[in-house]
């Protein structure tokens, strides 16, 4: 009899639904930036996290806008809701919505909804940098052809990893998010075009699927912080 009870238990115990996936550890980024650039809206991203990187084993969670790291204490609260505490001057509020991870509005931070990454990059990467990698790819993705400006009629590829080719003395690139920058920059978009170890800062206006790369011109004295300002076109782009 008790060996007819146990199987029963056992049989019951089958059919009970699995608890729901909860842990949130990994990597979350900010797919709703990447979808607005993607549509053709001018880049974005000063005041806004674009990365989270979650350990509930060891209950860190550090979080990049691209320039500064935090770094905190994870607790969960509740089954689906965790705070994250920064040594007790700050705290933020992650909830686990379906498949989304909701950082919670407050005072000062409006709310910002992360999902999982489909590239998590290289072992290694500095903070934020699969963000910019699924940023790169869905903002300049596919190719381009330079319709006005040097080696027109040539076909641009802007890769993932920060790679360029097709436009003239340049090999690589990097879209400036947040920081120095982007206040350098004075409201405008720029580019950090490389060729080797030497490069230099460009502003770019997307429009839809054009994009002007235009000479930005300092308006500071050496020795003062660089204020760029929009200079002449140097390449008109059309994505094909």
């Amino acid at each position: 009899m008790r060996t007819l009870l146990t199987l029963g238990f056992l049989l019951l115990g089958g059919c009970t639904p699995a608890p729901p996936d909860t842990d949130i550890s990994g990597l979350w980024i900010n797919q709703a930036l990447i979808d607005a650039a993607a549509s053709g809206q001018p880049l974005n991203t000063s005041g806004w996290n674009l990365e989270w990187n979650i350990d509930t084993h060891t209950g860190k969670a550090q979080v990049s806008n691209g320039f500064e790291i935090g770094e905190g204490q994870l607790s969960q609260t509740s089954s689906n809701t965790w705070t994250v505490d920064y040594d007790g001057y700050s705290t933020d509020e992650l909830r686990l919505d379906n498949k989304q991870l909701i950082q919670m509005s407050t005072e000062y931070v409006a709310q910002q909804v992360f999902s999982r990454p489909t590239d998590t990059g290289k072992t290694g990467d500095r903070p934020s940098n699969t963000f910019r990698r699924a940023l790169n790819s869905a903002y300049l993705g596919g190719q381009w052809r330079i319709i006005e400006g040097p080696g027109i009629g040539t076909m641009v590829v802007f890769t993932a990893d920060g790679q360029v080719s097709g436009l003239a003395d340049t090999d690589g690139y990097e879209l400036c998010l947040d920081g120095d920058c982007a206040s350098q920059g004075a409201g405008n978009d720029t580019v950090y075009l490389s060729q080797g170890d030497r490069g230099d800062a460009w502003i770019f206006v997307r429009t839809g699927k054009q994009m002007e790369i235009l000479r930005a011109i300092n308006l500071s004295n050496p020795d003062e912080i660089p204020e760029l300002t929009p200079g002449a076109r140097q390449w008109l782009l059309e994505k094909q």
